[in-house]
């Protein structure tokens, strides 16, 4: 529930950086209902070479305006991303976009450093300005631009057993969804899942203990949600091993048993 206040286990001997910082971010979101102001910062960009393509990828980074972060949020896009994003939203939102500005396509020298440090500007501003639309900031089409590349990407990586390779990806889209104030949406229980999978696997029992516990808080007033089952089962499982009591856990799923509800791993 809202008012009920999150006890980090980065405060307990032993937790992880990478723990830490998430639990940091989880304890800081929690506490903010107003979104904060988010800056957009072009931090590289490279041309890349595949086959018989060439583009220029564009690294930013996602910072708060009042806050340093010790693990930015990052993202990789191309040209393109951003126009299929400024297409999307012109589509759905013509009104709010008719005074948003756009690097237009040039036809050549896409590739000198002037106009490569012109579009990094461009894009800076672009993105600052949709942040800056109470609409288009909560919309499907602005959030999943940044998160989503992330959230594919790292269930590939763990279906495919690269654990340590996902568990970065998963941190980083936690990270995203952090900035982008959606730590509540069905995709942040997602991340969870697939931080305490990945975590588990690098038999790293108390951080996938912690994600556990940063879903069960989230999943607090819902009784029948398709992800309760199965955190509630790991968690049980992990406190077991960790030695961290698992009693409300057990009655949880008690009640769960009892409701005839079916329960998934």
């Amino acid at each position: 529930s809202p008012g009920t206040e999150w006890v980090s286990t980065a405060e307990r001997p032993g937790g992880s950086l990478l723990t830490r910082q998430l639990q940091e971010l989880w304890r800081r979101s929690r506490g903010s209902l107003a979104p904060q102001r988010l800056l957009f910062e072009v931090t590289s960009a490279s041309v890349v070479s595949e086959r018989s393509s060439k583009y220029v990828l564009y690294t930013i980074y996602l910072i708060r305006s009042s806050q340093f972060d010790k693990a930015p949020a990052t993202i990789a896009r191309r040209y393109s991303d951003f126009e299929q994003l400024n297409r999307r939203l012109r589509c759905r939102f013509s009104c709010d976009m008719a005074s948003v500005a756009f690097p237009r396509k040039r036809l050549r020298r896409n590739f000198t450093a002037e106009t490569i440090a012109k579009r990094s500007r461009a894009f800076e501003q672009f993105l600052s300005h949709l942040h800056s639309i109470d609409e288009i900031r909560r919309s499907p089409e602005f959030l999943e631009f940044f998160f989503m590349p992330d959230l594919q990407a790292a269930q590939r990586l763990t279906c495919t057993g690269m654990y340590r390779e996902a568990l970065a990806t998963w941190a980083n889209a936690y990270r995203l969804q952090d900035r982008l104030g959606v730590c509540s949406s069905g995709r942040f229980l997602l991340t969870l899942a697939g931080l305490a999978v990945c975590h588990q696997e690098l038999d790293q029992l108390s951080e996938a203990h912690g994600c556990c516990e940063q879903a069960l808080q989230l999943l607090e007033a819902q009784g029948s949600h398709p992800l309760l089952g199965p955190f509630l089962q790991a968690h049980i499982h992990l406190a077991w091993k960790v030695g961290k009591d698992k009693r409300r856990s057990e009655a949880r799923l008690q009640d769960l048993r009892e409701a005839g509800l079916p329960l998934q791993q």
